[in-house]
């Protein structure tokens, strides 16, 4: 109100006489971002309370510290993303850079914490393959967890790759067979068993490593990656001063033959995100043969889908699609209560 109007009579108010202070919400709010041209593209390595360590080039030597940008809002970011980043990239201490960009990905290891979630928590983005990681003795394997890796692989579009750990405590082949009709890698590489073959698989791919608590993957790990250890500490302190077990983090293999990705944080592998046909796409013979499939076919054949098409299948196929059916059967009609926790944290 004008100092004038104090002594008039309220009739003889106008509009000229009130001061009108602009309110927060009365600028305009525009929704054009950045485009931020200039980013560069940059691997997520490591994840810790609202910081994200990154490589730029896919080199370990250019390690930075990031944040998300607030443009991004409440965008995801996982191991494994691929992003763009602006800002300070000298990766000098008590630098931060910005995550301005998160790209499409290739392939997606999910998992929620019970086949009844609709909450799915990605856990690496972009891996090529997932290893899984099995004790053949001590503690004694279990083709449940193994099955529900295999879904989430097939799902998410990772090759999966069986590795058995303990060899010298027990022999792989009887295991091994509960697969064999799913042309399913097995890679033996107990503690004193050569690492050759494994290699081979590993070479200049991201690798996505899970496993129970107890079958030998950090024995594992740090035979690939020798100075493991001091590793993870630079990877997932992420300037914050803590070293993270918790979370999954991505080591460099020597040589600069890929990643691996380790995931210690994984305490159940609930599938609610999982359908049969994910799993049947998995299988090129299998996805075909579906096609003749009735609607709403579960593929798990007599009494629930007597019409399956996948049992006028012959030979070689016809057995991966009861193998499959199996796997199908074994993820339906069990859940994450029934195996053990992986690795999980304190």
């Amino acid at each position: 109100m004008s100092r004038g109007a104090k002594n008039k009579s309220a009739q003889a108010y106008d509009e000229s006489d009130v001061r009108i202070r602009p309110g927060k919400g009365t600028r305009p709010r525009t929704k054009t971002r950045p485009a931020h041209a200039d980013a560069q593209t940059a691997m997520v390595v490591s994840v810790d309370r609202g910081r994200w360590g990154c490589v730029l080039d896919d080199d370990p030597d250019r390690r930075i510290v990031t944040m998300r940008a607030r443009e991004l809002g409440r965008t995801p970011i996982v191991v494994g993303d691929r992003v763009g980043v602006v800002g300070d990239l000298s990766g000098r201490p008590d630098t931060l850079a910005r995550i301005v960009r998160v790209e499409d990905r290739r392939t997606v290891l999910r998992r929620t914490a019970d086949d009844t979630d609709p909450y799915e928590r990605i856990v690496v983005g972009n891996a090529d393959q997932l290893l899984i990681v099995t004790a053949l003795a001590d503690p004694p394997p279990r083709t449940g967890f193994v099955e529900r890796a295999l879904a989430a692989a097939y799902a998410g579009g990772l090759s999966p790759v069986l590795c058995l750990t303990k060899s010298d405590l027990a022999a792989p082949a009887e295991f091994s067979a509960h697969f064999a009709d799913l042309d399913l890698p097995v890679i033996v590489a107990g503690r004193d068993d050569p690492l050759d073959e494994l290699w081979e698989t590993l070479d200049h791919k991201l690798t996505a490593l899970i496993g129970h608590s107890g079958v030998g993957k950090s024995t594992l790990v740090n035979r690939l990656v020798p100075d493991a250890d001091r590793a993870t500490g630079v990877v997932s302190g992420v300037g914050k001063g803590r070293h993270t077990s918790t979370q999954s983090v991505a080591l460099a293999l020597p040589g600069g033959r890929g990643w691996v990705v380790d995931t210690p944080g994984i305490r159940s592998f609930g599938l609610a995100h999982v359908t049969p046909d994910q799993i049947i796409d998995a299988f090129d013979d299998l996805r075909d043969a579906t096609d003749d499939c009735p609607r709403g076919c579960t593929h798990l054949g007599p009494p629930a889908d007597p019409e399956c098409a996948l049992d006028a299948l012959e030979g070689t196929s016809y057995r991966r699609a009861m193998a499959v059916r199996e796997l199908l059967a074994s993820v339906s009609a069990t859940g994450p209560a029934d195996e053990p926790p992986v690795d999980a944290a304190p």
